[in-house]
């Protein structure tokens, strides 16, 4: 088996109306479907939910699930609020900076950017308390080689060891950069 591609992603999310509303005005995000139903199709519990999609650009699904019958939703405690989010790729830095003054002006907090040296991001919640990052891309061809050569190298040594390996440090201390000064 070969996976195509992510069909969609779903999360909980506390109004769906509101959901929606919020995706298309912030991150103009495309309504496209809605499903209801009183039963699970998959288990067929008695459980009745609303799941709504929408475009996330290039094929891609981003979905959520309101269930009003289930205790209110929470989060993982066991793990750091910066640990689960979502990801979004915009086209350019531009981009990136307009997306954060936009939010701002909305009155959504936005932290950075923050430079990950192959890509800038930053990050978010939206009204149901999911973290949400909006990355742009900065890398160049020879950085995702290096990256890609050192790969298995460095989830090995993680597997052995559960300390970050220094394999990829240029990410971190400017060496790159004086290299090409």
């Amino acid at each position: 088996m070969l996976v195509k591609s992510v069909h969609h992603v779903a999360y909980r999310c506390i109004d769906a109306k509101k959901t929606v509303e919020w995706y298309e005005k912030h991150l103009g995000m495309k309504f496209v479907l809605a499903i209801a139903e009183n039963e699970v199709p998959s288990t067929k519990a008695p459980d009745p939910y609303m799941h709504v999609f929408l475009d996330a650009g290039n094929g891609n699904v981003l979905a959520f699930f309101e269930l009003p019958s289930q205790p209110p939703m929470d989060r993982d405690r066991n793990t750091p609020a910066w640990v689960q989010h979502l990801a979004l790729k915009v086209e350019s830095m531009d981009a990136l900076l307009k997306a954060k003054a936009s939010l701002e002006a909305a009155g959504v907090e936005v932290l950075g950017p923050t430079d990950h040296t192959i890509f800038k991001s930053i990050y978010f919640f939206d009204p149901n308390g999911h973290r949400l990052e909006l990355a742009a891309d900065t890398a160049t061809p020879k950085m995702m080689k290096m990256l890609d050569d050192v790969k298995w190298d460095m989830l090995n040594e993680w597997a052995e060891t559960r300390r970050a390996p220094n394999h990829a440090a240029w990410m971190h201390d400017g060496s790159l950069a004086a290299e090409h000064a």
